[in-house]
């Protein structure tokens, strides 16, 4: 019997780094729009795109390699002064179109309206751009929430957003998104909403707290609450996340931790970082399982537009008879 799937019983960025966007691909700030060339009432529109390679050896395979493009995406974003879009496909997924919204803002950037597919401001680690994870996955805990229980991810939807800087740079983002469908009979949930608040009291430390409910018109079926800390120490990022609520199987929680250390090298745009991080997560209802992932590895950075990654992990995941160690190298470029 495997551990994950036990039988039933009875009765979870440096300090220069602004909050990832809803989109993979992050939308120019507003420092960065103030500091632009470009005459600011003029339409700016920037292509943008990245593939990762990735090449992996499973211990549950017998360690047989295993070659993939698990991302190649291609996009558009563009931007006017009070207006924003983004546009991205993956040509390596079955689901094609992966972001397509619209964000209007006010003249001093505190409120803004998303409209369109994005994600769920939910989860911490679900909401950081997979270029600016240290890891080449999100983990078991992201996977298992989103792909196995609906809650979170991408999802079509109206958002609003209040940005106060001067509050320790509050952000507080809520919205109502497209239900959950159902695969067999092709049947759409009735919507969800997700609440996200995040503030920065001093420069090295962000803290958050998010929370997302299914079928929200209908007395919520499933729910989720997630707490994170950040602390960045000069090249040192130190985070944790802490998530429980309710799936369709009963009572959770899961903890997420996760440590990098970003050094730069001698040739100019060039950087080493090593990676260590691990999950837990534990179903605690009629059916009482548990899962578990160690990971840790060495990322070679350069700019913004490569990076060389091999991490190992060793994890026990859904249907998994017993923990598998997984070695893993991935390249990318991004532009």
């Amino acid at each position: 019997m495997p551990v994950w799937a036990a039988e039933q019983k009875p009765a979870a960025a440096d300090a220069s780094k602004s909050e990832a966007s809803v989109g993979e691909e992050t939308l120019p700030s507003d420092e960065q729009k103030a500091a632009g060339t470009e005459e600011k009432k003029g339409l700016r529109v920037r292509p943008f795109g990245r593939v990762y390679a990735r090449v992996s050896a499973d211990e549950r395979d017998a360690y047989e390699r295993s070659l993939s493009i698990p991302s190649a995406r291609v996009g558009l974003a563009a931007s006017l002064s009070h207006v924003d879009a983004e546009v991205t496909a993956d040509l390596s997924s079955k689901t094609l179109l992966k972001d397509a919204f619209l964000r209007v803002s006010d003249g001093k950037k505190r409120l803004r309206l998303y409209g369109g597919q994005f994600k769920a401001p939910f989860l911490a680690r679900e909401l950081e751009s997979s270029w600016q994870l240290p890891l080449m996955r999100r983990g078991l805990v992201a996977d298992y929430l989103e792909d196995e229980n609906d809650i979170g991810g991408r999802r079509l939807g109206l958002m609003g957003e209040v940005s106060l800087k001067h509050l320790w740079k509050l952000k507080v983002s809520g919205g109502v998104f497209q239900g959950a469908k159902d695969e067999d009979t092709g049947v759409r949930a009735s919507e969800d909403a997700a609440l996200r608040v995040s503030v920065r009291p001093v420069k090295f430390l962000s803290v958050g707290a998010s929370t997302y409910l299914t079928q929200v018109f209908q007395g919520t079926r499933n729910h989720a609450v997630a707490a994170d800390a950040t602390l960045h120490l000069g090249g040192l990022e130190v985070s944790g996340e802490y998530v429980n609520g309710r799936l369709a199987v009963g009572p959770f929680s899961a903890q997420l931790g996760l440590a990098s250390y970003t050094l730069p090298v001698g040739l100019d745009g060039w950087a080493v970082q090593p990676v260590v991080g691990a999950e837990s997560l534990q179903l605690q209802g009629p059916l009482k399982a548990r899962g578990h992932g160690f990971v840790g590895g060495l990322n070679v950075l350069y700019s913004e537009h490569f990076k060389a990654q091999l991490q190992a992990e060793r994890a026990l995941r859904p249907g998994d008879e017993a923990p598998g160690f997984e070695y893993s190298l991935q390249l990318a470029t991004r532009f």
